[in-house]
C-alpha cells in the first residue's frame, strides 16, 4: 500500500507544479487579500467619513453645532453646502456620504421653545460609510436636543440634576464583550479571511479533479495508484492541504501577531481549527465532484457555497433568526465550524472540551466524502467531458 501512496503523492506533486496557476490560487491569492485586508482595516473602524454641513440658520448655536458635528471621530465635515439641493447632488456624485442641515430661524425657535427641527441624510448605497455618517448626525441631533431640554429646565428654576435625570431617567451602560473595543478588524479578519482561504481549497480540489476527466488522464491517475480512489484522492490532496494549511498558519499568525487580535486560549486550539478546516473545505469538494463529475458544474457549485459561505455562516447575522430554510444551509459549510471555534476560543476563551463537537464537525466532513467514491471511481475509469 505504501508504494501506491508515495506514487500517487509523487503524481499529486508533479501536476501541483505543473501550472502557476495551482500555485496562485493556494498561496498568492489568500495572503494578497490577507494583506489587504489589514491594510484597509488598520485603523479597526473607519473613521472620518466626509460629509457636508448646509447651515441655513448661520447663528451662533448652528455653528456650535457644526463645530461640534466637526471634533467627532466619525465625521469629517468637507463641504458647506448653501441649500438642500446642492448638498443632495454633492451625495448622489459620491463625493461625500450624508449632509447635515441646519433650518433658518433655528435658534429663534429653540429659544423661544417653538418646533426647532434638526435633519439630516446619510447615503445607505455603501453601507459602512453610511451607518457611520447616520451615528455621528444622529449622536449630535440628540445631544443638542439635550442640551437645550437642560436649558429650557434650568430657566425654569429645576436644578441641573433634575434636569439630568427627567432628560435621561435611565442610564445605558453597555459592555461589548469579546471585542469591547469594537474595532471591525478583530469581527471582520478572522471571518473574511478564512474565508477566502476555503473558497480556494474548494475551487482548487474541485477544478484539479475534475481537469483530469476532462483532459481523459484520470485512468492513468488511477493506475498509479494502484486503482484506488481513496489512495489516488490522498496523494493529490494531501500536497495542496500541507500549503494551504501553512497559508492558514500565516495568515493566523498576521491576525493574532501583528494585528494583535485577541487570542484567549492556547494557539494549537486555532491552528488545529485551520488544519481542520482546510481538509473540511476539500472534502466538501470531493462530495460535490462525487455528485456533478463536471468541470463546469462543480466549479460553479463550489464558487456559489463558497460566496454563500460569506453570507449564511452566520458572522453577521445569527443562524437562529434566519429563515430555517436558508439557516439549515450554515451547518452543511466547514467556515461554519471554524468560525464557531473562533467565537468559543479565540474570543471567549472556554475549555476546550465545551467546542469538541465543532472541531468533530469538521472531521465528519472527510468521512461523508469516503461514502460516493464509487460513484466519482467510475467516472475516472471512462472519461467523458460534456462541456
Amino acid at each position: 500500500m505504501l508504494t501506491p501512496l508515495l506514487q500517487s503523492l509523487a503524481y499529486g506533486w508533479r501536476r501541483l507544479c505543473s501550472r502557476k496557476l495551482y500555485i496562485a490560487a493556494m498561496v498568492v491569492v489568500p495572503v494578497a487579500f490577507a494583506i489587504f485586508f489589514v491594510d484597509l482595516m488598520k485603523e479597526g473602524l473607519p473613521l472620518k467619513v466626509p460629509v457636508s454641513v448646509v447651515d441655513l440658520d448661520q447663528s451662533q448655536l448652528s455653528r456650535r453645532i457644526t463645530r461640534n458635528l466637526n471634533a467627532t471621530e466619525l465625521i469629517d465635515i468637507t463641504h458647506r453646502d448653501l441649500s438642500y439641493s446642492e448638498a443632495l447632488d454633492r451625495v448622489r456624485r459620491g463625493e461625500t456620504f450624508g449632509f447635515f442641515l441646519i433650518p433658518r430661524d433655528f435658534q429663534r425657535d429653540a429659544i423661544s421653545g417653538g418646533d426647532a427641527t434638526l435633519t439630516f441624510y446619510s447615503d445607505m448605497t455603501v453601507f459602512v460609510p453610511g451607518t457611520l455618517a447616520f451615528k455621528g448626525f444622529k449622536t449630535q441631533a440628540v445631544t443638542t436636543a439635550g442640551g437645550l431640554a437642560a436649558t429650557k429646565l434650568t430657566s425654569l428654576g429645576i436644578g441641573d440634576d433634575a434636569a439630568r435625570a427627567l432628560i435621561q431617567p435611565v442610564v445605558i451602560n453597555s459592555n461589548p464583550i469579546g471585542n469591547p473595543w469594537l474595532n471591525y478588524l478583530i469581527y471582520l479578519a478572522n471571518s473574511f479571511i478564512p474565508s477566502v482561504l476555503s473558497l480556494m481549497a474548494l475551487l482548487l480540489t474541485a477544478y484539479t479533479i475534475c481537469d483530469e476527466i476532462k483532459r481523459q488522464t484520470s485512468p492513468q491517475w488511477l493506475h498509479t495508484a494502484g486503482g484506488s480512489m481513496t489512495i489516488a484522492l490522498a496523494g493529490k490532496l494531501i500536497p495542496q492541504w500541507a500549503i494551504m494549511t501553512i497559508v492558514g498558519f500565516f495568515c493566523q499568525s498576521v491576525i493574532y501577531g501583528y494585528c494583535n487580535s485577541p487570542l484567549n486560549c492556547p494557539l494549537w486550539h486555532m491552528l488545529l481549527a485551520m488544519a481542520l478546516m482546510v481538509m473540511g473545505s476539500q472534502a466538501f469538494a470531493v462530495t460535490i465532484c462525487c455528485a456533478v463529475p463536471n468541470l463546469r458544474l462543480s466549479l460553479s457549485i463550489c464558487s456559489l457555497t463558497g460566496i454563500l459561505t460569506f453570507s449564511i455562516a452566520a458572522y453577521s447575522f445569527p443562524v437562529s433568526s434566519m429563515y430555517p430554510a436558508v439557516g439549515i444551509f450554515s451547518y452543511i459549510l466547514p467556515m461554519r465550524y471554524y468560525f464557531l471555534i473562533y467565537a468559543d476560543q479565540a474570543l471567549n476563551g472556554i475549555p476546550l472540551y465545551y467546542s469538541r463537537w465543532y472541531y468533530a464537525a469538521l472531521l465528519i466532513f472527510p468521512i461523508v466524502a469516503l461514502l460516493p467514491l464509487r460513484r466519482l471511481k467510475k467516472h475516472c475509469l471512462n472519461p467523458v467531458y460534456v462541456p
